[in-house]
């Protein structure tokens, strides 16, 4: 229901903005899908990615390793793989939708989720550049830290 309404509300308004000015709404489509078409190689390759690991791990085992029962260890598992991770946002919330529909833990994926985008291993040298070598690490580590604080919130907030 919330996707046909979503659906609808866009048309509509992309109707609106075609009525209102032709041309501004045609280049503003060719932005959208010329976005869309550099976004989609890097999409494709996590999501392919992420279901030849499903398929190689049943729902238990994916449970063992970062699903509720894990524990602390898949909580501290999953933040370090966030960590040294580098995805976009919006491909991160579909596979970690993925991964809780598959048995993973609601904790394991708040640290996963909020490390990965918090934390930048991946991007640490380039961050170093600008704002220094002391700065990016105290940086991280704090937000370390806090990705694990969040996964202790959420395991109390949710279990």
């Amino acid at each position: 229901m919330n996707a046909i309404m979503m659906y609808g509300l866009a048309i509509t308004l992309l109707v609106i903005s075609s009525i209102k000015d032709k041309k501004k709404t045609k280049g503003a489509l060719k932005k959208g899908v010329n976005s869309f078409l550099n976004i989609f190689p890097q999409m494709l390759g996590i999501l392919t990615s992420v279901g030849i690991i499903f398929s190689f791990f049943d729902a238990d085992t994916i449970s063992k390793i970062v699903g509720s029962e894990s524990g602390w260890v898949g909580v501290i598992l999953s933040a370090v793989v966030g960590s040294i991770t580098l995805i976009p946002g919006f491909i991160a919330f579909p596979m970690a939708d993925m991964v809780l529909k598959n048995g993973g833990g609601y904790m394991q994926i708040g640290a996963f989720v909020s490390s990965l985008m918090m934390v930048g291993v991946m991007t640490a040298s380039l961050e170093m550049k600008y704002f220094g070598k002391k700065l990016t690490l105290v940086r991280n580590i704090i937000a370390f830290f806090f990705s694990l604080f969040v996964a202790y919130i959420i395991g109390r907030v949710v279990v």
